[in-house]
């Protein structure tokens, strides 16, 4: 199925959505820019986009697959595609696995999740039976035992592990404990979220001979987002042109940015997908352009993925950050942010995670005190806030990777965990 114009899929959606027809109502007829066009508000997308009585859909849903989805809100909902959406889909995706050094022959191991509608092992298990390169694929899934799942790896000599960062994270424990070698893997793929510069360290120590990189953006209810720019930094991408276009909004006036290094929220349109159209849809990230000449962007993580404590908005990427500058040595494999609240005050916790072997109290506690110092120092009104007695102190937990909360639907690392009782 070829790309469809732009002013094709705005007439179409306007005339057979009825959430679009509502959503364009005040916009003259010959609309047909992105500019012209408001930018999705995600609430009443979802609210619209409903089993029953669904108002986004342009067709009745009669030909389709059905899949679950966060939504980039994290409560789930459905995003549906027709089969030649769905072939489309896969087949582009797999056009940018040639991107990730995917070589012909490659025995590649599909450790993402199936089941409960969830589509990330289907997907990638279609992507790469459609990718431009041959290769044998290895459905193993990502709720698959460990001690079985490298069993498999080295009875198969898999040169390619794909899964979401987390799985691959607790692979690489495992293997690190265990004292396992798979010096088959050359390749290691993640998806579904991103790779900080702990866990880096935990799978290039697991797998020495493997190169560590993107295997692409995608999301099933955003769809094509980008594929992988070969290089040193993983996070940057290029759109799917022509299927997909993608742009970056300023925080504050929703202008389109035009410039590299200015962060705004991701904003795409899909034009492949008619049954549910994707139009002005925020993919729930971050970014920056890197390269506006050959629409290179880099992801910057969620732009969700952060917490109020009492007065203090705080996010994931301050925490990560906080760490990259404190542990100098790499002991720290993984981290979770922790919402309590006891004594009528709110308060963080910073869950960290360790390499297995690496748990001497002493060198930890100094390791503590110094994340959280740059943590303090990076969001002063939160050492204020305590002096003020409105939330406790910052504080450390300390944890294998393993102990780290996940999505028991996804296996996606679950970055802030709110644990504060709701009534």
């Amino acid at each position: 199925m070829s790309a469809q114009q732009l002013s094709d899929l705005i007439r179409f959606a306007r005339h057979n959505s009825p959430f679009y027809r509502e959503l364009y109502a005040s916009l003259p007829p010959d609309a047909d820019r992105l500019t012209d066009l408001p930018v999705v508000d995600q609430e009443a997308f979802w609210a619209a986009n409903t089993l029953d009585g669904n108002r986004v859909l342009t067709g009745p849903l009669s030909e389709a697959t059905v899949y679950k989805t966060g939504g980039t809100t994290g409560a789930p909902k459905f995003s549906v595609y027709t089969r030649d959406e769905w072939r489309t889909f896969v087949t582009v995706f797999g056009q940018g696995l040639v991107d990730t050094g995917l070589r012909p022959g490659h025995r590649v191991a599909d450790l993402f999740y199936a089941g409960e509608l969830y589509a990330s092992f289907l997907f990638l298990l279609d992507s790469l039976a459609h990718a431009p390169v041959d290769n044998v694929r290895l459905p193993i899934g990502g709720a698959a035992p460990l001690e079985s799942t490298v069993a498999t790896l080295r009875e198969f000599a898999a040169q390619v592990l794909t899964g979401t960062t987390t799985t691959l994270c607790r692979l690489a424990e495992h293997v690190l404990a265990a004292e396992l070698r798979l010096d088959a893997v050359e390749l290691v793929l993640f998806g579904g979220e991103a790779l900080f510069a702990d866990q880096r360290r935990l799978l290039a120590a697991a797998f020495p001979n493997a190169a560590i990189r993107s295997v692409g953006y995608a999301s099933v209810d955003a769809g094509l987002l980008g594929r992988p720019v070969p290089g040193p930094d993983p996070r940057v991408h290029r759109a799917f042109t022509p299927h997909s276009v993608v742009e970056i909004l300023d925080d504050t006036t929703g202008e389109p940015v035009t410039e590299p290094g200015r962060p705004g929220r991701a904003v795409v349109t899909s034009l492949f997908r008619r049954l549910m159209p994707v139009i002005r849809y925020p993919a729930g990230d971050r970014a920056e352009w890197t390269d506006t000449e050959r629409g290179h962007f880099r992801i910057l993580g969620r732009a969700e993925e952060g917490v109020r404590v009492g007065p203090v908005s705080l996010y994931a990427q301050d925490a990560q950050d906080a760490v990259a500058q404190a542990d100098t040595e790499g002991r720290i494999a993984g981290m979770q942010l922790v919402v309590r609240r006891w004594e009528g005050r709110d308060g963080l916790v910073l869950r960290l995670a360790t390499a297995p072997g690496d748990d001497d109290p002493a060198v930890l506690d100094v390791l503590a005190k110094a994340v959280v110092t740059e943590l303090e120092n990076a969001r002063p009104l939160y050492p204020d806030s305590v002096n003020a007695g409105f939330v406790h102190p910052l504080s450390v937990e300390w944890a294998r990777h393993r102990d780290l909360a996940v999505n028991p639907r996804t296996g996606k690392l679950v970055r802030v965990l709110d644990e504060r009782p709701t009534i």
